[in-house]
């Protein structure tokens, strides 16, 4: 496990923009909502979602975009100023306190599989959930975390959520 939470280093597409992950994400979401389909351009997103103190810039310097969102408190987008590629946000409920790191932009992203799909409402029909995670329509309760995040991840989730 160490020499995977080791591995956790990310970059933009243009590769001027790199980071590096100090812990492994306490959840991995895979998210099927309209407002991620339409930020992506795809189907869904998998976000990591880590404390932002743990995320380290390791060359470049990212550039925070404000976008709106349908909970109305929108998100900050940190992206690449060259090549634009989103690496991670900040949304309205953890604000700046949690990143939620795109997996795709790890060198190593099987290294992240997702822990649960949310917003499964609105997920595009013709993809299949695997039996791996658990799927909420919308999403799960803070009577879930333990089940699906672990005694740990719980534990970093209510941290940052402040119980």
């Amino acid at each position: 496990m160490a020499n995977e939470t080791a591995a956790l280093e990310g970059h933009c597409a243009c590769g001027e923009v790199r980071y590096r992950l100090a812990d492994r994400p306490f959840a991995v979401h895979c998210c099927h909502c309209r407002d991620c389909q339409r930020e992506t351009g795809s189907a869904f997103v998998i976000n990591g979602l880590i404390e932002t103190p743990m995320v380290e810039v390791i060359a470049g310097s990212p550039e925070m975009i404000g976008t709106p969102s349908a909970s109305g408190k929108g998100q900050q987008i940190v992206r690449c100023p060259t090549c634009h590629v989103a690496l991670w946000s900040h949304y309205g409920g953890m604000g700046e306190k949690a990143a939620f790191v795109r997996v795709g932009t790890l060198e190593n992203p099987d290294a992240c599989p997702p822990h649960v799909h949310i917003f499964t409402g609105s997920k595009q029909p013709w993809f299949e959930l695997s039996m791996d995670a658990p799927a909420y329509d919308v999403f799960y309760s803070r009577d879930d975390l333990d089940t699906l995040f672990g005694p740990d991840g719980a534990a970093r989730w209510r941290a940052l959520r402040g119980g």
